[in-house]
């Protein structure tokens, strides 16, 4: 299993367009994601990062930390990708 930490460098945080992307790429993995929000330090519980309602319902806002576990044959390809989709502003 591979985890990563990143900031939300969009805008509009993880809803929306970069939400769906997340999922997308998530899903196009072929690997379990799961991903949660960083309060001070601690990440909360974690969501299917494949679900567009339960990645949009954590309300994650520009500036702030996630936490994104990877579990799968190509973890060391989406890390990249997801982490990528993450730290974008450009969505």
């Amino acid at each position: 299993m591979k985890e990563f930490i990143s900031v939300v460098a969009s805008e509009v945080g993880l809803h929306a367009r970069p939400a769906s992307l997340f999922v997308n790429a998530a899903k196009a993995s072929g690997c379990k994601v799961q991903l949660t929000k960083v309060v001070d330090g601690t990440p909360g519980a974690y969501v299917d990062g494949a679900s567009i309602l339960k990645v949009m319902a954590l309300g994650i806002k520009c500036g702030e930390s996630v936490s994104v576990q990877i579990e799968g044959e190509n973890e060391a390809a989406a890390v990249d990708s997801l982490k990528a989709i993450i730290e974008s502003a450009d969505h």
